[in-house]
């Protein structure tokens, strides 16, 4: 197998996607600096009917970051001490951290192998009388089997916060990402599909007595100038985020399909240069399950027999950005150990946590970093 150029890939570039927009992101930001209104405003209100027509909801409430969407969500429904949360403990840490911010106990249930996210066969065993909530997790752009999680939630009248951080434009049977729960949480992260140019978040609902006290959370429970109906938090979306966010918002979808052509070419090159499989020590690609859309937002392989590390290794070599997420599951974090998790607990979370390596997918990669990146993998599976 011949080698082709070799390129520096790194796992994301947001210089080239600024490049593009460049422009209109400099004519709205200093039509903010004119104005001088940074703190909610017109801005904001304008972001948040935008991402709630996109999404398909009737509310979106703009908040300071992915984890405060997640944290208010959960003030919104009166989460607190004595209460159970059921979640992944293969995510972010804010799925487990917001949960336990309030005095409530995470609650983990184990993924699918398949997708990364909360297996709905093993959701019901993991509620409790104390389950206060159900937040499922869209993991790397790919909604969670929704449906029977849904059935879980109406059965026992539990509401479902849906942890959307990475996943702005997922589908699920024909709906959106956002729209299938009580809430849906989002995360603006500059790395995100729709990133920022810092922290930024939102939670979307249908619930108008919810968006509501969303709105009063964010700003310390007030409800009109200085008068407080709730205990809430400075959780506020900066209006500069809003109009950067603003001129993103139109090009999501065509970045997302980018990032899936990219991903369905790097594995094709993968397999005609004679990548071998998982189990013979090579990698397995990301699934897209029936009814999902995914939208990419981390494109990560599973390295078989023990080798993530080596892989690892032999792509910082050559200058190719991977990275892992996440090598800790939530039940095994040490700030966890209260829960008494141990290992063996969530056998596939765990297998996730050891086996999986994030590899680049941006939208803007050439030909050759593709080809050099999977020249790469498919070398190093041939070893």
């Amino acid at each position: 197998m011949k080698s082709p150029e070799a390129v520096p890939v790194p796992l994301l570039d947001l210089k080239l996607q600024y490049a593009t927009l460049r422009d209109e992101i400099r004519k709205v930001t200093d039509e903010l600096y004119e104005s001088q209104l940074f703190i909610l405003g017109p801005r904001v209100e304008a972001f948040e009917k935008a991402v709630a027509a996109y999404v398909g909801t009737k509310h979106a409430v703009g908040m300071s970051s992915g984890t405060d969407a997640q944290l208010a969500a959960m003030m919104a429904l009166g989460v607190g001490p004595g209460d159970d949360v059921v979640t992944s403990p293969y995510t972010f840490f804010s799925s487990a951290g917001a949960v336990a911010r309030l005095g409530a106990r995470p609650v983990f249930c184990d993924i699918d192998p398949a997708t990364f996210n909360v297996d709905p066969e093993k959701l019901a065993k993991a509620v409790t009388p104390k389950t206060r909530a159900i937040q499922p997790v869209h993991l790397y752009g790919q909604c969670a089997d929704m449906e029977p999680i849904l059935e879980v939630s109406r059965a026992k009248g539990i509401p479902v916060i849906e942890d959307a951080c990475q996943s702005l434009g997922a589908g699920y049977r024909g709906r959106k990402a956002g729209a299938l729960g009580t809430f849906g949480a989002f995360s603006f992260f500059p790395s995100k599909n729709l990133g920022g140019f810092g922290d930024g978040g939102m939670v979307t609902t249908d619930d108008d007595a919810l968006a509501s006290t969303l709105k009063a959370l964010r700003m310390h429970g007030e409800t009109s100038r200085y008068h407080h109906r709730l205990v809430g938090g400075n959780f506020r979306l900066d209006a500069l985020q809003a109009a950067v966010l603003h001129v993103k918002l139109p090009h999501l979808d065509s970045w997302a399909e980018g990032r899936r052509r990219n991903a369905a070419e790097i594995e094709a090159l993968y397999l005609e240069m004679g990548g071998r499989p998982y189990q013979e020590g090579g990698l397995s690609f990301p699934a897209q399950a029936p009814g999902r859309h995914h939208v990419f937002n981390q494109f990560v392989v599973r390295v078989g027999k023990g080798r993530r590390d080596a892989l690892k290794e032999r792509l910082a070599a050559r200058q190719i950005g991977n990275a892992i997420y996440y090598p800790v599951p939530l039940h095994l974090q040490e700030c966890f150990s209260y829960l008494g998790g141990k290992e063996g607990d969530f056998p596939e979370a765990e297998r996730a946590a050891r086996e999986t390596l994030a590899i680049p997918v941006f939208p803007e990669l050439t030909a050759a970093q593709k080809r050099f990146l999977a020249f790469t993998l498919a070398e190093f599976s041939l070893e």
